[in-house]
């Protein structure tokens, strides 16, 4: 861990690579913890200074941080005291980009942008429906946020949103104005994502014969409704003969849905398996994956499903397995709290309607290489090195001062970034503050 204290001679101030700093709250094991891992590893991989930044250095992840990523943790006692030490981080350190996820977080990045001064750009990300949380989730920090965004949202250079429906969702509840809001997809399908899902079956019950085993992936919240999935897996389950269902994460509702399964007679039918660091294995050997969630940002388990060449049978929430399945081309949505829509999936045999081949395809629209050239793209829409004083020389440019622009562009067509997907040219961004930025790219599904 790096105390923020000691940033100075950790990060060169006049590094010639560009610098990015993601912040969040620590590395428990969810969705959008997992994805700013891999997207760090992509971006280190093509010669970016990455810092990862932690409320709290905790959580089951920590076992999965790439190797040589700087972590500095700034243990506040909740998340809004972060504010002082994220201010002297983002003094001492000056990354180019700094890149907030999630909610409250993204509050204390607003405000710390504003305080440290420099040049340091600020990029918000919101990985789920904003109105959802504000009116499901308890607390008033989350009622809160939409007026907090509304207010503070001119302080960041860029907002973006995991999905379309999250970045309409956001216009429409904290008024910000669309064209402030880029749409870049999580990134999920990564080079190692074949080694992961490979393996023997993780559990007995896919080898035994007995039946088609479905997979739910995800933390047993109130937003996951685990509950209606286990109605409909007993509304299934006599037309499914040795159906059994698996659940693999943990959360507050375990012990009520545990005896929920043994009030709807399926507890010997189903298995919670809990948290595990990779579930990709199990979600490629089940008969389908299912997600029975009141509302998302994304979806990232559908996407891993799909590159598994698994069925998925998903609610048709706000905002993403739409998106994703393509209105039901690449997977079965049915309505939000529907037990008996969801049975009905699963009795028809999902595998003999979707073949394996067109899901792993689809799969590949969200993918890390997209992910972090859609973050290059970022750094040099915002112009990386302009703060830097005397510019480097433009290698094709007869000894020229190399604009800032140029600068990061050069640095992904020379190699210097290996950016290997061919980023190709970088628009020039728009002026700083309120103003759209013209060159942050949105991945359309």
């Amino acid at each position: 861990m790096a105390d923020v204290a000691c940033l100075a001679p950790l990060i060169d101030p006049d590094r010639q690579r560009p610098a990015i700093a993601f912040y969040m709250h620590d590395l428990s094991g969810g969705g959008v913890e997992r994805m700013r891992l891999a997207l760090a590893a992509a971006l280190m991989a093509r010669g970016v200074d990455v810092t990862l930044v932690l409320h709290a250095r905790r959580g089951a992840l920590l076992a999965s941080l790439p190797p040589g990523l700087r972590v500095v943790e700034l243990g506040g006692a909740r998340t809004a005291l972060d504010l002082p030490a994220l201010v002297r981080f983002l003094r001492r350190a000056r990354p180019d980009l700094l890149v907030s996820s999630l909610g409250h977080n993204n509050v204390v990045a607003l405000l710390a942008r504003a305080l440290a001064g420099g040049g340091t750009r600020l990029v918000i990300c919101q990985h789920n429906a904003l109105s959802r949380e504000a009116a499901e989730m308890p607390g008033l920090g989350y009622r809160a946020l939409p007026l907090l965004y509304r207010g503070l949202h001119l302080l960041a250079d860029r907002v973006v949103a995991v999905s379309g429906g999250v970045a309409e969702d956001l216009a429409r509840v904290a008024g910000i104005p669309r064209g402030r809001i880029s749409v870049i997809h999580n990134p999920v399908i990564g080079p190692d994502f074949v080694r992961r899902a490979e393996g023997p079956p993780p559990h007995p019950w896919f080898t035994d014969g007995r039946g088609p085993v479905f997979v739910s992936a995800g933390r047993l919240v109130p937003q996951k409704d685990p509950e209606t999935l286990l109605r409909a897996f007993a509304l299934m389950a006599p037309r499914g003969e040795g159906a059994r269902l698996m659940l693999l994460g943990e959360g507050p509702m375990r012990p009520a849905l545990e005896g929920l399964a043994r009030e709807l007679g399926i507890a010997g039918r189903v298995c919670f398996a809990g948290f595990r660091p990779n579930p990709l294995p199990y979600i490629r050997h089940a008969a389908a994956l299912v997600l029975a969630s009141r509302y998302e940002g994304l979806g990232n388990v559908l996407i891993e499903a799909l590159g598994c060449g698994t069925p998925v049978i998903s609610t048709d929430c706000p905002f993403g397995p739409a998106e994703i399945l393509q209105g039901g081309r690449f997977g079965d949505l049915v309505p939000v709290g529907d037990a008996l829509g969801l049975a009905a999936a699963m009795a028809d045999t999902p595998r003999r309607r979707f073949p394996a081949e067109a899901l792993r395809q689809r799969a590949a629209a969200f993918s890390v290489d997209r992910a972090a050239e859609a973050h290059l793209a970022l750094l040099a829409a915002f112009s990386v090195g302009a703060r830097r004083g005397a510019l480097p020389l433009d290698p094709a440019g007869a000894g020229r001062p190399q604009t800032p622009l140029r600068l990061a562009d050069s640095l992904v067509t020379s190699g210097r970034l290996q950016n290997n997907r061919g980023l190709g040219p970088l628009a020039p961004a728009g002026s700083r503050g309120g103003a759209p930025h013209a060159a942050a790219p949105e991945h359309a599904a």
